[in-house]
């Protein structure tokens, strides 16, 4: 079944939207941008920086806005109107499409030398980015770096796209289509649940490790990479699903029809598992929730103190989100599947938990495999589920992730009904 996006009409009524347009040539998909944001009745104000205007005009920009495009830091006329903290403070959200390696670096190094860059420090609304670059670019460690800085600071990144690029490269780098972006802007301002024209069935899936903080500048956390969460959600969104992604903080583009949450700790996955699992048809907990957190975080980095050895921490538990999502009742609560690391014993260990946490679905992975699981673009799982007849299992051997992710969602599918198409 193709993915289809939702129509974002009437969706920004009233929201002041202000955007960024940085240089490269996928300048030209801000022009459409711009309309789909006018057309969903938002409110556009455009700011470009020197570069930009080589690939589009700012006469072009301001037709369709109907506004005076800002593309001077220092311009008298404007400074003596809304300057440039007012135009921050206007805003019920930035977004900035496309944005640039060189732009991405500048905004993570917090400088302020432009128009841009300087509301971008300024703004304290929703901030949302779609890079466009090269694919060796993206790909660079730096350009990972970067926009992994970015989710941290707060900024939700849309895409990259992968495909044919205008240099004649393939691969991911190309920015996402309008229409994805602006249904990612209109995710962030209007929650999901408030979209009721899409008639596909909803599927909540978890991805990634969490931070609990122990102090401002440490936190428990552990080696999930968040590649089979998200792998999941693409396989989803193939068989027909409209997915959610909840996210701990990863270096993964988010995929394509997807939209994406991000979270820090497993209190804050807990609150939006909890507030989308009950309009949901199908919730998958792949994410490597931390088991405990710090008691009382320190509001200060904690020193070293001469006189002792050792640190002593109180940790408390964290709440477990799949068996709270689990013990929804109907027909609040959604087929559940759920995910257990181990490192022998698959079958007992994944039934036991199958049966303790009211699961509908387990897939049980041997971390102690090397080669597969944490970080590795492969995996192999045991799938485990419960019949009127017992327990089943299905054996899914080493693959690739996105290859395992399809056979989850194929056994998924195989044992409820959810108006979705199997791959099979």
């Amino acid at each position: 079944m193709a993915s289809h996006l939702n129509s974002p009409a009437s969706t920004l009524a009233g929201k002041r939207i202000l955007l960024g347009v940085s240089a490269g040539i996928a300048a030209y998909k801000s022009a459409q941008i711009t309309r789909l944001i006018k057309q969903a009745g938002g409110d556009v104000r455009v700011v470009m920086t020197d570069g930009a205007q080589a690939f589009i005009t700012p006469l072009t920009l301001q037709a369709l806005s109907g506004e005076a495009v800002r593309t001077s830091l220092l311009d008298p006329e404007a400074e003596a109107g809304m300057g440039h903290i007012e135009l921050a403070r206007w805003a019920d959200a930035l977004l900035i499409a496309p944005a640039t390696a060189d732009l991405i670096a500048r905004l993570v190094h917090g400088l302020a030398d432009d128009l841009l860059t300087t509301l971008s420090l300024a703004c304290e609304a929703p901030r949302l980015i779609a890079p466009a670059m090269n694919q060796a670019m993206w790909r660079h460690p730096a350009s990972q770096r970067n926009a992994r800085k970015l989710v941290e600071d707060g900024w939700q990144v849309i895409g990259p796209a992968a495909g044919e690029q205008a240099c004649g490269d393939v691969g991911p780098g190309r920015m996402s289509e309008p229409e994805e972006i602006v249904q990612a802007l209109t995710d962030k301002l209007a929650p999901p649940l408030a979209m009721t024209n899409d008639e596909r069935p909803h599927a909540v899936i978890t991805a990634g490790p969490t931070r609990e903080p122990l102090d401002p500048v440490r936190y428990l956390t552990n080696k999930s990479s968040g590649k089979m969460g998200y792998a999941l959600a693409t396989a989803a969104v193939e068989a027909g699903f409209r997915v959610t992604l909840i996210s701990g903080p990863v270096s993964l583009a988010t995929p394509s029809g997807v939209t994406r949450i991000d979270v820090e700790s497993a209190l804050d996955m807990q609150r939006e598992a909890l507030r989308l699992a009950p309009h949901a048809a199908l919730f998958i907990g792949c994410a490597a929730v931390a088991d405990y957190r710090a008691e009382h975080p320190a509001e200060h980095k904690i020193k070293k103190t001469g006189d002792s050895d050792t640190l002593t921490l109180t940790l408390v538990k964290n709440p477990d989100i799949i068996a709270e999502v689990a013990a929804l009742k109907a027909p609040a609560r959604p087929f559940v599947v759920g995910f257990a690391a181990e490192t022998r014993e698959l079958e007992r260990y994944a039934a036991d938990k199958l049966a303790r946490k009211n699961l509908d679905m387990i897939v049980a992975n041997d971390v102690s495999r090397e080669g597969l699981g944490f970080g590795s673009d492969d995996n192999a799982a045991l799938l485990v589920w419960q019949t009127p007849q017992g327990i089943e299992c299905q054996s899914a051997p080493a693959q690739s992730k996105r290859m395992l992710a399809r056979a989850i969602i194929d056994q998924a599918l195989s044992l409820t009904n959810f108006n979705a198409e199997p791959f099979s």
